[in-house]
């Protein structure tokens, strides 16, 4: 490992949408974090992720005036994921392999002042620095999805994932040219930097309300993520299916191996017929469809890798 000189390069990653009201108090913060820490050759990278305020036009000013930020605008909505990783292929070219990068989301509900000690954890050694989240301010049928979620998905992932972790922390050159080798199109973030593995640290920290403005992220959104991150990272649901069809199939077979030895024995069986028939084929056919459902998931995922679209496109 190369160790971090104090000149070293590091790039701030920030996926951006529809976020002008938070836009000015980032540029505010970020730049007080910059001066605390004047050593290093700060870049901001702002992937404008087809926004429908003004939410470019501030960084294109701010940018003017401050060469340290750099707009990144994608030809139309991508969605979170492929602006994340038009910011993380644009960081790989800037800071080779003695920088780092930094990604965060747009709103400051991840503070920025973390950074500082995330680079200090990179200087002791660190090559990947997560931020777990010790608390988080979100109420009501959001946050209870985010804590559902975060426990349903340490359950069923295939590969160690350390819960409660989300976009929020740093990457060194080596560990980012790792996650950029990966070629799949249906990416959970916070999953894949887990699975490539390298020297990582924990930095706890509580996670604040967001700044101003409305999430970009809606409750359907953020499922299809939550659904993304499972079928990626998971093969127990297609198990499921399989525990499932044996327990039905030996089920049937002991309740008609219960009838042929009454019947057998001469006991007579009383059978009123329509409701226990109508339950057991609901019962079947509701089963099926759920396995031909999560049979689907995984066939479309396998759809789109074959397309081998471009994650975006780059407008500026």
């Amino acid at each position: 490992m190369i160790s971090p000189a104090l000149s070293s390069t590091i790039a701030v990653v920030i996926p951006v949408f529809n976020e002008e009201p938070v836009l000015p108090e980032l540029f505010r913060r970020l730049c007080t974090v910059f001066d605390r820490a004047p050593g290093l050759n700060w870049r901001v990278l702002l992937v404008d992720d087809g926004s429908r305020d003004h939410s470019a036009a501030l960084i294109e000013n701010h940018a003017a005036t401050d060469t340290r930020f750099t707009l990144l605008r994608l030809s139309r909505n991508f969605g979170f994921q492929s602006a994340l990783m038009a910011g993380l292929e644009q960081a790989s070219l800037i800071i080779g392999v003695s920088g780092a990068v930094i990604t965060m989301d747009a709103d400051l509900q991840d503070p920025p002042e973390l950074l500082i000690e995330m680079i200090g954890a990179w200087r002791k050694g660190c090559e990947v620095a997560l931020a777990v989240r010790r608390s988080r301010r979100e109420t009501g049928l959001r946050r209870l999805g985010f804590d559902v979620f975060h426990q349903l998905f340490v359950s069923l992932s295939d590969y160690p994932v350390t819960p409660n972790t989300g976009t929020f922390g740093l990457m060194d050159g080596q560990a980012l040219a790792a996650l950029l080798s990966l070629p799949e199109r249906n990416r959970f973030f916070p999953a894949l930097r887990s699975w490539i593995g390298f020297r990582v640290v924990h930095i706890e920290y509580d996670r604040h309300e967001r700044h101003a403005g409305q999430p970009g992220q809606t409750l359907g959104r953020l499922f299809r993520y939550a659904l993304d991150g499972i079928f990626s990272f998971s093969y127990l649901p297609l198990r499921l299916v399989t525990y499932t069809g044996v327990a039905v199939a030996g089920g049937g077979f002991a309740v008609g191996l219960f009838f042929v030895m009454r019947r057998l024995m001469g006991i007579e069986i009383a059978f009123t017929g329509f409701t226990t028939l109508i339950s057991v084929v609901l019962l079947i056919g509701g089963i099926q469809l759920m396995g031909i459902g999560i049979l689907g998931e995984y066939l479309g995922r396998i759809y789109d890798e074959v397309k081998r679209r471009p994650h975006y496109l780059l407008r500026k």
